[in-house]
């Protein structure tokens, strides 16, 4: 039994003639009847009456019509699907973020996806550096978008930059920094530093180890904090400052300021990484090819609201989970 013969024998039961099936499926009448007669001898049941004024369906064909038509059913609905994931519908891209430093990029970017592949689903998970690469290696996601890294830790990982950030200070209001308009490198060398878990975020003091290697100087860390919420309130409450990327200013509004950094070039690179194994779903080269578009696009406005509450926002259940604190 083969498929052709389900569509052969359904169009006989609902046209109730071989004739007009005939010309409905643009075959010979002759080879639809031989065809329609070797289902019948498979299964061993008469599924149709034939006569002089033409066919009646027999109770065994009436019931076995209606399986068929289910049957045809979910078959040209299963080959639509496979024809749309071929073209990135019907599937779900795993995308994996750090927040503060996607702030920019993220919110329009998923727009733009949503728009352009409706029925494709995107999941995002908020993640430590650390656990964006063990989940790009290990395939549970198919992207991510974080700083730049390196090290034995990112072996098999490649990254694409698409946009790269000069690091700024973050104080609170009462801190002697705030009546600069800069801060030079030296200065902050005497601070205390409040910074991200080591072991969760190796390339942030990669680059703090780079910042200061410039001036001969070693970063004074004070605190090391497991998520951004606790780095604010450390600042806030005035146990010292922090270094981050002007994208931070986006996620704590007021609650902090923010000064430029002279003395030093250093920039941060914020981009795509991805498996270099892993091949890319049309979802996830579709996803990237706007991300490109959107970073390559004049300086980037400021996010808004909307954006930053589908990225932030724990109620952002449905493609969204396992957040961080």
């Amino acid at each position: 039994m083969e498929l052709r013969h389900l569509r052969y024998f359904a169009a006989v039961g609902e046209a109730l003639s071989f004739t007009g099936a005939a010309a409905r499926l643009r075959i010979a009448q002759p080879a639809l009847s031989r065809q329609v007669q070797d289902l019948e001898d498979e299964i061993g049941v008469n599924l149709l009456r034939r006569g002089p004024r033409g066919v009646t369906l027999t109770a065994e064909g009436r019931f076995f019509l209606e399986q068929v038509r289910e049957l045809l059913k979910r078959t040209d609905e299963s080959i639509e699907k496979v024809r749309s994931l071929a073209n990135g519908g019907y599937s779900e891209l795993r995308v994996g973020y750090a927040p503060t430093l996607a702030v920019e990029i993220l919110p329009p970017g998923i727009e733009a996806f949503r728009k352009s592949m409706p029925r494709a689903k995107l999941r995002l998970h908020d993640l430590s550096s650390e656990e964006l690469v063990t989940g790009l290696r290990n395939g549970r996601l198919e992207l991510a978008i974080m700083a730049q890294t390196i090290g034995d830790h990112t072996a098999g990982i490649e990254f694409e930059v698409l946009r790269s950030y000069p690091m700024c200070v973050a104080l609170a209001a009462t801190h002697p920094f705030a009546r600069l308009k800069s801060v030079p490198l030296q200065k902050i060398a005497a601070e205390p530093l409040i910074g991200m878990h080591r072991g969760d975020y190796p390339e942030y003091y990669q680059g703090l180890e780079r910042l200061f290697a410039s001036i001969s100087a070693r970063p004074r860390l004070a605190v090391e904090c497991d998520s951004t919420s606790s780095l604010v309130i450390e600042v806030e409450a005035g146990h010292g400052i922090a270094l981050c990327l002007p994208t931070f200013e986006h996620v704590t509004g007021k609650r902090l300021l923010y000064r430029p950094i002279t003395e030093t070039t250093e920039l941060v690179p914020i981009g795509i990484a991805r498996a270099m194994d892993g091949k890319l779903t049309p979802a996830g080269a579709k996803f990237c090819e706007i991300l490109r578009e959107i970073s390559n696009g004049a300086t980037a406005a400021k996010p808004s609201r909307n954006g930053l509450d589908r990225l932030f926002s724990a109620n952002h259940s449905a493609d969204h989970d396992e957040r961080r604190p």
